[in-house]
C-alpha cells in the first residue's frame, strides 16, 4: 500500500498537473518535459516526476482533485494553468483524443 503523501504547494500542484497533460497520449516528448521542467526547479521537478511516474492515471487525478481543494484558485490563476496545460498539448503541434480527453476531465476538476 501507497504511503499517503503530503499536501503540495500551488507550484507543485502546477507541475503535476502538466506532467499528467505530457502524458495524456501515454508519450512524454523530450519538449514537453522541458516545458515543465522550466516552470519549476530541478529538485522540486525531480521529486514529482518520481511520485508521478509510480501513479496510476485514477491516483493521479485523486491527488489533483484533493490538492485543489486545498487552495483557492482565483479565476486567473485557473487561466493560467489552462493556458500552460495547452502549451504542453500543442508542444507537438497536434491535439489527440486522449489528450482531448484528459482536458475535460481537469476542466471538470477545476472548475
Amino acid at each position: 500500500m501507497k504511503e499517503e503523501s503530503s499536501p503540495w504547494s500551488k507550484t507543485e500542484l502546477q507541475i503535476y498537473i502538466l506532467l499528467l497533460c505530457a502524458n495524456a497520449d501515454s508519450v512524454m516528448t523530450e519538449e514537453e518535459l522541458k516545458l515543465v521542467r522550466s516552470k519549476t526547479d530541478k529538485e522540486t521537478f525531480d521529486r514529482l516526476f518520481a511520485e508521478f511516474t509510480e501513479d496510476t492515471e485514477e491516483e493521479s487525478l485523486e491527488k489533483i482533485q484533493d490538492n485543489l481543494v486545498l487552495h483557492e484558485y482565483s479565476h486567473k490563476e485557473l487561466g493560467e494553468l489552462r493556458k500552460e496545460m495547452f502549451e504542453i498539448f500543442f508542444s507537438d503541434k497536434k491535439f489527440s483524443m486522449m489528450e482531448n480527453t484528459l482536458d475535460k476531465i481537469l476542466d471538470n476538476i477545476l472548475y
